[in-house]
């Protein structure tokens, strides 16, 4: 019998098997000359903690984390917290350092990497954040650490927008002046980057926002990705952004840092996004 002794990765949720990231991370392997195996571990949603823990007992070197279990991820590895991780409040990368585990969250620097990549480097921009969930925690020191002028979060409750700038301050409280908040009506105008982090793109809503959001040449982000415009990419559009992109780049640019993490390298992007959206399209 052959024994498969190639280090073993994965992707742990619930759900999980519509998950992407095997096929990102194999291809990241085959380019960096790297032989892994790269699964999919569905939790339970009251058995995560025993899953990652099987997990690594049985000699798993790293797992990437997706819903509905960073926030539970960052209370497991809070002894060894990036500082993105603290920041965030949820973690999406784990992996193990003398038995002791380690968490790190890669979703805003997929995020910052997709935005260069698209031409629209925060720095001296006004950004305009949507939503206030964790999707928002992630990206939100990320994006103010690249330099951008100006951050507004707002969400449907706005009690939660505050919750999120006062949580960040906490830690940062130089950054007050950069930092502001309010209701989805309060979204102000001339922004020059509009992401979206909300999840109503899943159910095929965008959020209730006014008009004059955009700036000349201003770019709409959705976090959420498809084979056809998003919700809030037909909106921003009829609302005049000139450029509108889905999240499929930043889901990408998450997995390539996480790989960096575990393996020393930063693999390249664009072929394997190029892929990814020939498969969707092909869908």
């Amino acid at each position: 019998m052959i024994i498969d002794t190639r280090p073993r990765y994965a992707v742990i949720g619930n759900p999980i098997e519509h998950s992407r990231s095997p096929s990102i991370h194999q291809a990241f392997a085959v380019q960096c000359g790297i032989k892994l195996e790269y699964d999919r571990v569905l939790a339970p949603l009251d058995g995560f903690v025993n899953a990652v823990q099987q997990f690594f007992s049985s000699g798993g070197r790293g797992l990437n984390v997706t819903v509905p279990f960073k926030e539970q991820a960052h209370r497991l590895a809070k002894a060894h917290l990036s500082t993105r991780a603290q920041l965030a409040g949820a973690v999406n990368t784990l992996w193990q350092v003398d038995g002791e585990l380690h968490g790190c969250n890669t979703d805003g620097v997929g995020l910052l990497a997709d935005l260069r990549r698209l031409g629209h480097d925060p720095a001296d921009a006004r950004v305009l954040l949507v939503g206030a969930g964790g999707a928002s925690r992630g990206v939100l020191y990320p994006l103010l650490s690249a330099g951008c002028a100006e951050l507004r979060i707002v969400n449907r409750t706005v009690a939660r927008a505050h919750q999120l700038r006062a949580d960040l301050l906490q830690h940062m409280p130089e950054l007050t002046h950069k930092v502001s908040t309010g209701s989805l009506n309060e979204a102000g105008n001339d922004w020059n980057i509009v992401i979206n982090a909300t999840s109503g793109g899943l159910s095929g809503e965008a959020p209730a926002l006014p008009p004059g959001l955009y700036a000349r040449g201003a770019l709409a982000y959705d976090m959420v990705y498809g084979s056809t415009a998003t919700p809030f990419m037909k909106q921003a559009h009829d609302m005049g952004a000139h450029h509108c992109e889905d999240g499929l780049g930043m889901l990408v640019g998450q997995a390539a840092a996480s790989f960096e993490i575990w393996h020393g390298v930063m693999p390249g992007t664009a072929e394997v996004l190029a892929q990814l959206r020939a498969e969707l399209n092909a869908a």
